[in-house]
């Protein structure tokens, strides 16, 4: 399956996209359909489908400091930012490697969706 994981070709810089942040074991990339004038996703380079079977907390931890690193340097650490990791079809993941969505630079409503 990972083979044919959209996000396992662009962690492997198989399929392009803009990458603007990168740690040993993950990779932060613009949304190629940005809801925030800041939309960025962060993966981990290793196929993991999704939150539910996530076993390596320090993984999501890696994950959370390079989206704040994204946020930081996106200049929307101080105004705020929201980190959305969406699980399963009812959650409303669509591609099932698991990611965190990096959103801001406009006021985030709530609730969401």
């Amino acid at each position: 399956m990972a083979d044919q994981c959209l996000f396992c070709r662009i962690a492997s810089g198989e399929i392009p996209a803009t990458i603007i942040a990168q740690s040993a074991r993950c990779v932060a990339f613009r949304d190629i359909n940005p809801q925030a004038p800041v939309h960025a996703l962060v993966i981990p380079r290793e196929h993991v489908t999704s939150l539910n079977t996530l076993t390596d907390g320090g993984l999501f931890g890696e994950m959370s400091l390079l989206a704040a690193q994204v946020a930081k340097d996106a200049g929307v650490a101080e105004s705020g930012w929201r980190l959305v990791a969406n699980t399963g079809h009812d959650g409303g993941q669509s591609v099932f490697h698991v990611h965190v969505h990096v959103l801001g630079g406009r006021p985030l409503r709530w609730p969401p969706g």
